[in-house]
């Protein structure tokens, strides 16, 4: 027991340090992003670094495969060069054995990772979103879909504007049963539009069936109403940027991801990029113990045999492998070519068999 915590400490140890070093380099990198995509706009130095502070997280989560073999390569290179490993197998211990607290320690750090780290980059790339959007805009632009229908807002220098939909085709091309609410810039509701369908193209929103009531004082917004067979509406809005809030699962935390799809689908859209979205994120614990076998099985041998830098290469290597294996399968269950379990869970589970078939082989013959 002695032994595990030791190795669990290590472990432990180096994955933090790593992590500390890569926060640095990713917050330096995006800082020069984010200076380069906003040099156009009138924004200070403390507004960009603010946005690169939300952005850290997202990029932390998408190369934690790489921080967990890196740590791995850092623990057994180091215990190897110390004969600590050398020791443990003279005490009796194999070399299994001497994995189970860094394999507990991954899957602890998975389960973080899945219950804490998840919402916060959901939370943190919603709120990047929205304040890119405004620095580019000047007015926010947000979709959120609910059992009420989809709800989007548009912002520019003329006000903001709510929109919502009953319903929308699978693209979200098209809404049906459309409420447009117009807000001047000082807050205040200027116009109410109501329209059978609306239709985003480069021009705005193209309306049919339309009614419009103005809402100024004064005014009687029933007597002043207008009908238009077609209207068209300006808009800060565009299909890519629905489309991708639409798309991105990762800005909906997985506690609430199931009520998402949900409501997803009652709103007439596919919900089966967040359906594998969701399965892969539960197997994200048993892929990061994969790096850790991985790593493993190529580090967890005396250094007075050479080839340590060879070594520690094929481990990043077969790493990015599994890694780039496990995103093509996600892909593929997004597009409907495999079913969503076998797209989640297989890769994982492939990629701990063949870590374990390395070992083994290293270890026994």
């Amino acid at each position: 027991m002695i032994l595990h915590r030791y190795f669990a400490r290590r472990f432990l140890m180096a994955f933090l340090l790593i992590t500390s070093v890569l926060f640095g380099l990713i917050v330096l990198v995006d800082l020069i992003e984010q200076t380069r995509r906003f040099s156009e706009f009138d924004i200070t130095m403390g507004q960009r670094l603010g946005l690169t502070l939300l952005n850290v997280p997202a990029s932390l989560n998408e190369i934690l495969p790489l921080i967990m073999i890196l740590a791995t390569v850092t623990l057994f290179v180091s215990l190897a060069r110390s004969s600590e490993l050398v020791v443990t197998r003279a005490a009796g211990r194999s070399a299994m054995r001497a994995l189970v607290a860094p394999v507990l320690v991954a899957l602890l750090i998975g389960g973080m990772a899945v219950s804490s780290l998840n919402p916060i980059v959901a939370a943190t790339s919603k709120r990047y979103a929205m304040l890119s959007e405004s620095f580019r805009t000047g007015g926010a632009s947000a979709l959120a879909v609910s059992e009420d229908g989809l709800w989007l807002r548009q912002g520019g220098p003329a006000g903001q504007t709510v929109i919502r939909a009953a319903r929308s085709n699978a693209d979200a091309s098209v809404l049906y049963g459309v409420t447009f609410i117009a807000y001047a810039p000082n807050g205040g509701p200027v116009r109410r539009i109501e329209a059978g369908s609306a239709a985003l193209g480069p021009e705005g929103w193209s309306l049919r069936d339309a009614k419009v009531w103005p809402l100024v004082a004064g005014l009687n917004p029933e007597t002043n109403a207008v009908r238009h067979d077609a209207l068209t509406l300006p808009s800060t809005l565009t299909l890519e940027r629905i489309r991708e809030s639409l798309g991105t699962p990762s800005i909906v935390s997985i506690w609430e991801l199931p009520d998402f799809v949900r409501q997803l689908e009652m709103a007439g859209f596919s919900s089966r990029r967040h359906q594998v979205w969701f399965q892969a994120e539960l197997a994200r614990p048993f892929f990061l113990v994969a790096m850790v076998l991985v790593a493993a099985g190529f580090t967890m041998r005396h250094t007075r045999f050479g080839g340590t830098g060879i070594a520690v290469l094929s481990a990043v290597l077969l790493g990015f492998g599994l890694y780039f294996v496990r995103s093509f399968a996600q892909i593929l269950g997004e597009n409907g070519q495999i079913p969503i379990l076998l797209a989640a869970w297989a890769p994982p589970l492939a990629s701990i068999f063949l870590a374990l078939g390395l070992l083994l082989h290293a270890e026994d013959g």
